[in-house]
């Protein structure tokens, strides 16, 4: 397809840190609580915003509840509060003598007591090949495989409940990244049971054309690779920066790329992270997502509930639905994860139900593709069904979209109604039953298993 190219005058993409923030034209105007909570909580979690999401999605008249500050910018409330006294506390004492031993220590218990990597990432997903682990890859479901790309393990803005956090922050030893495909290339000849790779991170979308090509080119007339059938790739960019899609100095190669993994053979599908309807409402936005639906590629949107951000059934309907008229596919409605800073934004699961149903039924059929509220954890991803009275007790009635064991998925089951559950450990089985199904036929199927080995699953 020939495109004309961008008449838009280019933009250049400028970070804004911890270390810049206070060279924002706003920042004085802030409370002192609000600058401060950045210094320190920034400190622990990563923060990174641009000047585009500071000058088009912020409205600044409504700080600090206006959901996209709340979005990028560090809260008093998402550390521990003798956390964050302890941070500010030896966050002085490091500016007096320039001694930071103290701080980083305390630092680091404080991230690693956050659950850094939920669900088994860094031990039951990792896939082995040869007996060696593949530490840039995920295999956690039988069709669906995870690459992490080394230079695509970041974003363009940091969003605060971030479950990946932990790719951010500086600890080798918790960062997922590939640093070439031959292996995801090895992996997939030997898995033809694998039909989609999702190209995650961070954002890969980050990476220039060229290093992304180098990534994904080997995929692409194949032969031996005829059974993956989809490319996704995980992306914050068409609400963070659009500009990716339409004025950087690549915009056109890239898009050029889409059209040739589609021209290949392969669905090529862009999972965006669009949380409120304020990140798809600027010209810029709209521009990004004609671009890329115009080389084929669909766009998907999906993002967690989060509370100051979008704990609001009207928010998710008028995204859904402005979406929609942008040609954009709604797809999932997360549950905040248990990781980082979850006390801060978690939702009770029959809140997020009711947020979910309320919004569902504004919706006309094209956007009832939506799925949720589904709580992506270690069994699988778990979606609340109802809250119904079944034989005189109420219960969540829920079921697996995706699950370790595909034999699970579909499968009805029930948990006690507990008003103020957020996350599915703190459910318990209803109608007399004393384990879930799926935790006794795991440990009846799969046994003990060595640290970082998959569970032996149908297909795998």
């Amino acid at each position: 397809m020939l495109r004309a190219p961008s008449r838009n005058a280019p933009e250049r993409y400028r970070a804004i840190t911890r270390r810049t923030v206070d060279k924002l034209p706003q920042w004085k105007a802030l409370d002192r609580e609000l600058r401060e909570a950045v210094e320190v909580v920034s400190r622990v979690l990563p923060f990174r915003v641009n000047e585009y999401v500071v000058r088009e999605l912020i409205d600044w008249d409504r700080v600090p509840d206006d959901p996209i500050f709340q979005l990028t910018f560090p809260q008093p409330g998402m550390l521990d509060p003798g956390a964050f006294r302890e941070v500010r506390r030896l966050a002085g004492k490091e500016s007096e003598n320039g001694d930071g031993t103290a701080l980083g220590e305390l630092v680091r218990e404080i991230r690693l007591s956050l659950n850094p990597h939920p669900a088994g990432q860094m031990t039951e997903n990792v896939p082995h090949l040869d007996g060696e682990p593949l530490p840039g890859m995920q295999h956690k479901y039988r069709e669906t495989v995870l690459f992490f790309p080394a230079r695509g393990q970041t974003c363009h803005a940091y969003c605060t409940y971030c479950f990946r956090w932990a790719q951010f922050v500086g600890m080798p030893e918790m960062k997922f990244e590939a640093r070439e495909s031959d292996d995801l290339v090895r992996y997939l000849r030997a898995h033809p049971e694998v039909t989609d790779v999702l190209v995650t991170g961070g954002d890969p979308l980050i990476m220039k054309s060229r290093m992304l090509r180098a990534y994904l080119e080997p995929l692409l007339d194949d032969p031996t690779l005829d059974h993956v059938q989809t490319i996704r790739i995980g992306t914050k960019s068409v609400a963070y920066w659009p500009q990716r899609f339409v004025t950087d100095s690549d915009a056109d190669d890239l898009l050029g790329f889409f059209e040739e993994i589609v021209a290949s053979g392969k669905h090529l599908a862009l999972m965006g992270h669009y949380s409120h309807p304020v990140e798809i409402s600027t010209p810029m936005a709209r521009r990004a997502a004609r671009r890329i639906r115009d080389t084929g590629a669909e766009i998907r949107m999906q993002a967690p509930l989060i509370r100051k951000v979008n704990d609001h059934p009207d928010a998710w309907g008028q995204l859904w639905r402005e979406g929609v008229r942008q040609g954009l596919i709604p797809y999932y409605m997360f549950v905040e994860r248990d990781t980082g800073a979850k006390n801060y934004f978690e939702v009770p699961l029959a809140r997020a139900f009711q947020i979910f149903q309320d919004a569902f039924r504004q919706m006309s059929g094209l956007a009832r593709t939506v799925r949720g509220p589904s709580m992506s954890s270690y069994p699988g991803k778990v979606r609340i069904l109802g809250i119904q009275e079944v034989a005189g007790e109420r219960v969540f009635v829920l079921d697996f979209l995706q699950a370790r064991n595909p034999n699970w998925v579909g499968r009805p089951f029930f948990a006690r109604f507990d008003p103020a559950a957020t996350w599915l450990h703190d459910l318990k089985p209803a109608l007399g039953e004393t384990s879930f199904f799926f935790t006794r036929e795991s440990e009846q199927s799969w046994g003990p298993r060595p640290r970082g080995a998959l569970p032996v699953i149908p297909g795998r």
